[in-house]
């Protein structure tokens, strides 16, 4: 389960309301997450090297409060502290959720995928957020979000590498190309001088971040590398970014690629970020479409940004859950966990909207337990089940796996 740490004084100034830890351990529990830890950087820092040397750091660290947070595996969307304000507002009412538009300018960005990607990493997507305009803590939440997603759904890089770039530093059309390692060549972020990719694999192997990531691609015959049209590198992915095109507090235009060996993992990060950031956009909440030309010639347009609909029985959500609410009750409890819902078929069944930000959404149980959350566990009531239950070892026998089954009566 993947935690994120927010400053307490700011979380509760963007929620418009001052809690007390027990208050605000209660409304996390009632969301559906977890308060793990009150502490401060300088607790932390230390914890992390001890207190001889923390103090001599001292100057470096705050007493500022730090809220570590416990988010669910697949919720991407809570992972910032953008996206968690944004969630616990609509889920106290105090707004609605936001409606995500992908806008297509007239005169697109181009991203052409070159047919040797496919020996290493084979998918690309990419979007712009357009005039965006950051501050010193939002821009640190911008950059935190990529290694959560890094770690989490993008399993340490080797299902999608983020990069982002200032893109009026660039000029497209862009090229995703595969190349051998020795024909790469370019100023890798936080460097002064040219490396090739070869070069930078040695580099690498000694930095205690970026040396995990090397064994993704260190024994393929070709690097991915994209290109924008004066073959400027924006990125060797997943192992570094370009110096050329790096983000920083001025930054008003940015173009977000994600490279990846899983399309649907790669468009659900690309989503994610640009949902979550694209708040702060000149238009919120918009981000503008990239058009990626696959190697068959075929255009895809990113970020999908796409919304879809579930309908659910009322008898069903009730059974499940173990309440016995009605329809308009039902979707007013959804809505509050960003799911709009509207009462449909007489009052027998809820259609929902589910929207680019919750990708955990796949099945109907999946609202159930929304209706669970923000119906209030402790207000079910507790029944014994109607079957007992006797478990026993299967197979396995000595050393085996263990696995038990559960024989009804």
């Amino acid at each position: 389960m993947p935690t994120i740490a927010v400053p307490r004084d700011a979380l509760f100034e963007a929620l418009g309301k001052t809690y007390t830890d027990e208050e605000f351990d209660e409304l996390c529990f009632d969301f559906g997450i977890e308060l793990d830890e009150v502490t401060s950087e300088k607790e932390m820092l230390i914890r992390e090297m001890g207190e001889e040397k923390a103090e001599a750091n001292d100057q470096k660290a705050s007493e500022q409060v730090i809220y570590k947070i416990d988010i669910p595996a697949n919720r991407y969307d809570l992972l910032c502290m953008e996206g968690l304000v944004r969630g616990l507002l609509v889920f106290l009412r105090k707004i609605e959720a936001p409606v995500y538009k992908a806008v297509l300018p007239s005169r697109p960005h181009r991203l052409l995928v070159k047919p040797a990607t496919a020996q290493v990493r084979p998918f690309v997507v990419a979007a712009i957020l357009r005039n965006i305009a950051f501050t010193q803590a939002s821009y640190n939440s911008f950059i935190d979000l990529q290694d959560k997603l890094h770690q989490n759904i993008g399993r340490k890089r080797s299902l999608v590498a983020i990069g982002t770039h200032d893109l009026d530093t660039l000029k497209g059309p862009f090229t995703y190309e595969a190349l051998p390692p020795e024909q790469i060549k370019f100023v890798p972020l936080n460097q002064t001088r040219e490396f090739t990719a070869v070069e930078l694999m040695d580099l690498y192997s000694k930095d205690s971040h970026i040396r995990h990531y090397l064994h993704i691609i260190q024994d393929k015959p070709v690097y991915p590398v994209i290109y924008d049209k004066n073959r400027v590198v924006l990125s060797m992915p997943p192992i570094i970014n370009g110096d050329h095109s790096k983000i920083s507090l001025s930054t008003r235009n940015v173009l977000i690629e994600c490279t990846a060996t899983d399309l649907k993992k790669a468009k659900i990060v690309l989503d994610t970020l640009v949902t979550m950031f694209s708040e702060y956009c000149e238009t919120p909440y918009t981000a503008e479409c990239v058009e990626v030309v696959r190697a068959d010639g075929m255009v895809e347009k990113y970020p999908e940004l796409r919304y879809r609909n579930e309908v659910v029985t009322v008898c069903d959500i009730n059974r499940g859950v173990g309440i016995n609410e009605g329809a308009e009750s039902i979707a007013k409890l959804l809505t509050k966990m960003c799911l709009r819902s509207q009462v449909i078929e007489g009052g027998k069944s809820i259609k929902i909207e589910i929207p680019p930000t919750r990708a955990d959404v796949l099945h109907g149980c999946d609202i159930m337990e929304d209706v669970a959350i923000a119906y209030g566990f402790n207000n079910i009531t507790m029944t014994l089940p109607k079957t007992s239950c006797v478990a026993k070892q299967v197979g396995g026998g000595k050393g085996g796996c263990g696995f038990s089954s559960c024989l009804g009566n």
